[in-house]
């Protein structure tokens, strides 16, 4: 039997197992927050003080912060670009007429995602510390681009992506939080954490789905891991630019940021791996074919290699000058 079809069998074995995976790690639309909860009330007669407030308070968070806070914004922002990924992914059936767990489960934790670049969309909009306008020409750029995070259809390599990618939204959006709290920005700081807070329960479901497969399918999961790490997990947002800009071209600048303001560094990168390493258990999972017990050894020696270029890679201290703060004068 072909590689994807075991992959095609899997899925569709586990499938059964979704709603109760919807249930454990998703919140019922009813009780979850929503942006509104955070933000001035605009039916309230206070609401141009609470605006007034809010912008007084942004005014100490420096041109780093507002960079790293916009371009997590637009990743957010770029969900319908994600939605489409995941519903084409082999095993996840939107099309049969009854929709299977797993489609329900890409509607369901897109539903969730959604509310974040709600939410920070309109705090960017409200805070006046950005130029909206180059923020909104990005986030179409982005979703009109497209993205290729090296996954194809293989729902294993995008539950290996979705569990990396959960946790460094999680790191990022934490930081990002404390940052706030620090300068004394306690609605950013509390928005910011509870953001960081659905990331992590939506990480520790995907690597639920991982951990599942490997009961199941241990030398195609393992060799799917490998493959991914190979090529690196890019992010989301790797297309990034600016209005006038080329596909990508903002990226590279926006993680120099990242990685001067400590939001998002090469050492979490290093890290999120060895948690994945060791919440899956790599050494001691048996039954694997030859061609993954080589891809076990890599996995497993990956970490330690990484850190060392880790701990040599440099990075500009310069400051970019992004159109969408730029325009405000903010130095």
């Amino acid at each position: 039997m072909s590689a994807k079809n075991i992959r095609l069998e899997v899925m569709q074995a586990i499938e059964p197992q979704v709603d109760g995976f919807i249930k454990d790690f998703l919140i019922p639309i009813e009780d979850i927050w929503q942006p509104s909860d955070f933000l001035p009330d605009s039916q309230s007669g206070s609401f141009l003080d609470e605006v007034e407030n809010l912008r007084g308070e942004s005014k100490e968070l420096g041109y780093d912060f507002w960079v790293t806070m916009v371009a997590d914004t637009i990743t957010e922002e770029a969900l319908p670009t994600y939605e489409s990924w995941l519903m084409d992914v082999e095993g996840i059936d939107q099309h049969s007429g009854v929709e299977n767990g797993w489609a329900k489960w890409v509607r369901a934790w897109t539903g969730e995602e959604n509310r974040h670049g709600d939410v920070l969309s309109k705090y960017l909009y409200l805070s006046g510390r950005v130029n909206m306008r180059e923020v909104e020409i990005t986030t179409q750029h982005l979703i009109s681009d497209g993205f290729d995070i090296g996954t194809d259809r293989d729902p294993y390599k995008n539950f290996i992506y979705t569990s990396f990618q959960e946790l460094a939204t999680n790191i990022s959006h934490k930081r990002v939080g404390q940052m706030a709290k620090k300068q004394g920005n306690a609605l950013l700081g509390k928005m910011c954490t509870i953001i960081a807070g659905d990331e992590m329960r939506h990480h520790v479901a995907y690597r639920e789905f991982v951990k599942t497969i490997f009961g199941e399918d241990p030398s195609g999961m393992m060799l799917a891991f490998a493959d991914m790490m190979k090529k690196k997990i890019v992010m989301p947002a790797h297309f990034l630019r600016e209005s006038g800009g080329t596909i990508g071209a903002a990226f590279e600048n926006f993680s120099n940021c990242a990685q001067r303001l400590g939001v998002y560094t090469a050492q979490d990168y290093v890290e999120i791996l060895r948690k994945l390493n060791a919440y899956w258990q790599l050494e001691t999972i048996r039954g694997i074919n030859d061609e993954a017990e080589k891809a076990r050894d890599y996995l497993i020696s990956l970490p330690d290699r990484l850190e060392r270029i880790a701990t040599r890679m440099k990075f500009p201290e310069d400051q970019y000058r992004f159109k969408w703060v730029e325009a405000n004068g903010m130095v």
